[in-house]
C-alpha cells in the first residue's frame, strides 16, 4: 500500500565538489509504501545502493561524540550480555570507520569489518580494523564460513535499513553465526519515526524502515529468535537494539512491545497514510517559518550536512538561496556542496566568523552535542532553529 510521497529528490548522501542545482533533472522519486502482509515499511523502486556507497560515501560514526560514546557503552554491552570464548570473533555489517570493532579490539576480541564504502573502510584500516571493502551478502557469508569464520558476536547496526536484498544479507547472518552466537541489530525504530514525524529520516539511501513486527517476521524466515530488545529514543530520533539468537526464551520486553505495536495499528497500512497528513502539515508551517525569517532580513544557515538535512532542504523548498550555508564537523564533507544546491558546506567555525542571525538544525537529533559545542555563537545572539516535531527556536 503506498502510503507516503516526498517526490522527486537527489540521492542525498553525495555531496558534490562544486554548485550542484542542476542535479536535480537526475533524482529519483522518494515514495514509501507498507506491506499488509509482514508489516514493512519501504521505499517503492530499484535504488542505486552501489552508487550511494562508493567513493562519495562520507558519513562517519567518529564525527560525532555521541555516537563514539554510544559504540563504546555497546562494546561494554557486548561483553555484558553474551558467554564469550576468551578471543571471540565479533564480525560487524556496515563498520563503517571500525569504531565499535576498535573498541571490540580493546577488550581482546578478533574483529572483521565488512563495509562497500571506500573512505569510512580505508579509514577503518588506518585504525588496524581489518575490513573487507564489499557489500554483504549469503554468497560472501558462506565464503566465509568455508574459510573457518564463525561469528560469535554478529553486529549489524544501521545497515538492514539500507539492504534492498534482506533475505540473502539476513540468510548471511544465519549462515555465519556460530551455533551459540549472538546477533545485535540497531536500526531507526518507524514508530519513533512517526510519532516524532522525523520524514527526513526517509531518504533513498533507507530502503526499509523497521518496527518490532516486521523485525520478527524477517528473522523468524531464517531461523532466528528475536530475544530482547531495547531502546534508544534518543539515538537518530528513536533506535531499537534487537538481541536474536538460533534459539531462545524472549524476554518480557519484546512480548509487550509486539503486543504495543499491534494495538498502536503498526501493522496496518493506515497508520502511516495518518503520518503523511501531519507530514505535509509540517512541511507547510517550516516552509512559512523560513521564509518569515527571509522576510525579516534575517540570515540563515544550517548546521548538519547529513543526508536527513538534505531531505529535510528539499522538502521545505529551500534549496535555493534561502540558506547561506550549511556547517558540518565531519572534514570531508568541508568545501562540498549540499546536493541539488548550490548551498556551501564549511566547517563549524564558520558560524562564529560569519554570524548568521539563525541556524536550522539538520542534525536535529544531534541537538544537545550541537548546542554544547555552538555554547559561544548562542551567546553571541545566535539562534538555533529546531525543525522537528514541531519547529522551535533554542
Amino acid at each position: 500500500h503506498h502510503v507516503l510521497s516526498l517526490g522527486q529528490l537527489p540521492v542525498s548522501g553525495r555531496f558534490p565538489t562544486g554548485p550542484d542545482a542542476s542535479l536535480r533533472a537526475s533524482c529519483l522519486p522518494l515514495d514509501v509504501a507498507c506491506c499488509e502482509d509482514c508489516s514493512l515499511v519501504q521505499l517503492v523502486g530499484d535504488m542505486p545502493l552501489e552508487e550511494i556507497f562508493g567513493d562519495d560515501y562520507l558519513y562517519l560514526t567518529s564525527a560525532s561524540e555521541s555516537l563514539q560514546r554510544h559504540a563504546r557503552s555497546h562494546a561494554e554491552s557486548i561483553i555484558a550480555r553474551a558467554t564469550l570464548p576468551n578471543e571471540p570473533t565479533v564480525v560487524e555489517i556496515g563498520s563503517n570507520d571500525g569504531t565499535l570493532l576498535a573498541h571490540m579490539q580493546e577488550r581482546g576480541a578478533r574483529v572483521l569489518g565488512i563495509d562497500p564504502a571506500t573512505i569510512p573502510a580505508e579509514l577503518a584500516r588506518t585504525r588496524s580494523v581489518p575490513t573487507i571493502e564489499r557489500f554483504f551478502d549469503h554468497e560472501l557469508a558462506s565464503a566465509l564460513a568455508a574459510d573457518g569464520v564463525k561469528a560469535d558476536v554478529l553486529v549489524a547496526n544501521n545497515v538492514l535499513a539500507h539492504v534492498a536484498d534482506l533475505d540473502s544479507v539476513v540468510g548471511g547472518m544465519s549462515c555465519l553465526l556460530a551455533d551459540d552466537g549472538l546477533i545485535t541489530i540497531e536500526n531507526h525504530y518507524v514508530r519513533d519515526l512517526v510519532d516524532k514525524l522525523a520524514f527526513d529520516t526517509i531518504y533513498h539511501e533507507h530502503v526499509c524502515y523497521f518496527s518490532c513486527s516486521s523485525m520478527d517476521h524477517l528473522l523468524r524466515r531464517h531461523d532466528l529468535e528475536i530475544v530482547d530488545v531495547e531502546s534508544f529514543p534518543d539515538l537518530h530520533g528513536g533506535t531499537l537494539r534487537w538481541h536474536a539468537r538460533r534459539k531462545g526464551p524472549r524476554s518480557r520486553r519484546v512480548e509487550r512491545l509486539l503486543r504495543a505495536e499491534r494495538r498502536a495499528g503498526l501493522t496496518q497500512p493506515s497508520y502511516y497514510e495518518a503520518f503523511a497528513s501531519r507530514v505535509a502539515a509540517l512541511q507547510e508551517s517550516l516552509s512559512g517559518l523560513l521564509s518569515e525569517h527571509l522576510r525579516r532580513g534575517h540570515r540563515v544557515a544550517g548546521y548538519g550536512a547529513a543526508a536527513k538535512g538534505v531531505v529535510l532542504l528539499h522538502a521545505i523548498g529551500a534549496v535555493d538561496a534561502s540558506l547561506e550555508f550549511v556547517v558540518d564537523r565531519n572534514e570531508h564533507k568541508q568545501g562540498r556542496f549540499i546536493p541539488g544546491s548550490v548551498i556551501p558546506i564549511m566547517a563549524p567555525s564558520a558560524l562564529l566568523e560569519r554570524r548568521p542571525d539563525v541556524t536550522l538544525l539538520l542534525a536535529w537529533n544531534l541537538a544537545d552535542e550541537i548546542l554544547a559545542q555552538q555554547h559561544e555563537y548562542r551567546t553571541r545572539g545566535g539562534r538555533f532553529l529546531r525543525p522537528i516535531p514541531t519547529p522551535e527556536l533554542l
